[in-house]
């Protein structure tokens, strides 16, 4: 004879507001995104010769870094809902190196961008690319406080409702930096 299954406690992660900023963040985004598409519509050319200067390689790489990144949060989110202090503590380092290692590659790639003069006064595409994935590159930094946050509550002895709420909101952040480049690697380095 099977027994039920005791019911799931489901419930969206993190608090009510964390989510209105969230989706207010990725709408900003959007709205940056179509404006990136109507501008590349006018001038396609211009902007597929521009795409061809920049470094896949390196976006690809930190495309990597990013989805590592994101599976050091969901560990660390399920070691601290396990009790696991230390995993999670060293999962969020984890994230945290990842994301300064993006910070790292996003830099080298615009020194490198910038003496072979392809700055954001050189064309459109450029003044694009640099607005767009700035914006991201501040994101990434935010995050990577954020996560330094989560870092000291892996810390804590025990976490109260409200705090592990403030720390899955925090994770929700990081994974929303890491789906804007998603969306932003391919839509800047691979389509032409």
């Amino acid at each position: 004879m099977k027994t039920a299954a005791a019911p799931v406690d489901r419930r969206i992660p993190g608090e009510q507001g964390t989510w209105v900023f969230l989706l207010g963040d990725l709408v900003v985004f959007a709205v940056f995104f179509a404006t990136f598409l109507v501008e590349r519509a006018k001038a396609p050319e211009v902007f597929d010769a521009a795409r061809r200067t920049l470094h896949a390689g390196i976006g690809l790489t930190n495309t990597l870094v990013l989805l590592t990144s994101s599976l050091c949060v969901v560990v660390a989110l399920g070691a601290l809902r396990d009790g696991a202090r230390g995993l999670a503590g060293r999962a969020v380092q984890a994230a945290i190196g990842c994301g300064l290692l993006f910070v790292t590659f996003k830099i080298v790639e615009y020194v490198s961008l910038g003496r072979s003069g392809y700055g954001p006064g050189a064309n459109d595409f450029y003044l694009y690319y640099v607005i767009l994935t700035g914006l991201h590159l501040l994101h990434v930094c935010l995050g990577i406080a954020v996560l330094s946050f989560v870092f000291t509550q892996t810390r804590r002895v025990e976490l109260s409702p409200t705090r592990m709420a403030l720390v899955e909101g925090g994770a929700c952040f990081w994974h929303v930096v890491d789906l804007l480049w998603i969306v932003l690697f391919p839509l800047l380095y691979l389509v032409s």
